[in-house]
């Protein structure tokens, strides 16, 4: 009896062998896990369902990087977005989120931004919160609720006395994003300025007919604590530590050809110079 022991326990050793080698094998033959996205099917220029928004092209470029087949969960980015998408376990990504977003564990950031006046080229147009001239100007906001006073750039004009003819554009019932309408309604004169968050400012002004130019919106002294200027990360899931680190890696090797995109949709930003039309 013993002497045969040594060749049961070859035998089941080879048998184990074989096992795993099937089971590399089989290994080496299966798909990669798809990178999942969350995203807005009709937001530009950050994403659209054709996936002709700048963060499209930026989850290509890293589902490409990762060697992983990309897949979308679309949903309009209202209020519970994160909660009906990533918190619903239907996708893992929101490649588009400000660095210390508390809802997301967010990335190193990969470019920064703020919010700019948008006025036409050559008009007398506001340059700042304490421009005297202010009040007299038709500027555009958009509405976060019914209350221009919401946003801080909406605050800022009410504290420093524009606020009769401050115009208003809300998300409800709209076909066209509202900063692209503050934009048009600029280039066609029924405003004289609009203030619009970077990358939809230098997006659509880049697109207008009419030559625009973008002045940056510091925040006035009076409100120096209230953060004008945001970096902008990409956001995962907390607890997810391997795939923020594999996004960092993405971030860091591919920093060029994310400059290169956010250059070609004129994105406006403050951590580079001479994108802002």
């Amino acid at each position: 009896m013993s002497s045969r022991c040594p060749e049961r326990r070859a035998a089941r050793l080879l048998g184990l062998a074989c096992l795993l080698t099937a089971g590399l094998a089989a290994g080496a033959g299966e798909p990669s896990p798809a990178l999942r996205v969350c995203a807005d099917p009709d937001n530009p220029p950050f994403s659209q369902r054709n996936e002709g928004g700048f963060e499209n092209r930026i989850a290509r470029l890293l589902a490409d990087d990762l060697r992983r087949p990309l897949h979308y969960t679309w949903l309009r980015d209202r209020r519970g977005f994160v909660r009906k998408t990533v918190g619903a376990g239907l996708c893992d990504i929101v490649v588009g989120v400000p660095v210390g977003f508390q809802a997301l564990q967010t990335t190193a950031p990969y470019y920064r931004s703020a919010f700019f006046f948008v006025n036409r080229k050559g008009a007398a147009g506001p340059t700042g919160f304490t421009d005297a001239r202010l009040a007299s100007w038709r500027i555009g906001v958009q509405l976060i609720g019914i209350d221009p006073g919401t946003s801080p750039v909406g605050y800022a004009l009410a504290r420093h006395g524009s606020t009769e003819r401050v115009v208003g554009y809300t998300l409800a019932g709209a076909e066209t994003p509202p900063a692209q309408r503050m934009v048009q309604d600029v280039a066609s004169g029924r405003l004289d300025s609009a203030l619009v968050w970077g990358p939809q400012a230098g997006y659509f002004a880049s697109r207008s007919q009419v030559p625009l130019h973008l002045v940056r919106a510091d925040a006035p002294p009076d409100m120096a604590s209230v953060p004008f200027e945001f970096s902008i990360a990409m956001g995962v899931r907390h607890g997810d530590a391997a795939l923020r680190q594999s996004l960092d890696g993405f971030i860091v090797r591919r920093r060029a050809d994310i400059d290169a995109v956010l250059a070609a949709y004129r994105v406006a930003r403050t951590d580079r110079a001479g994108v802002a039309p």
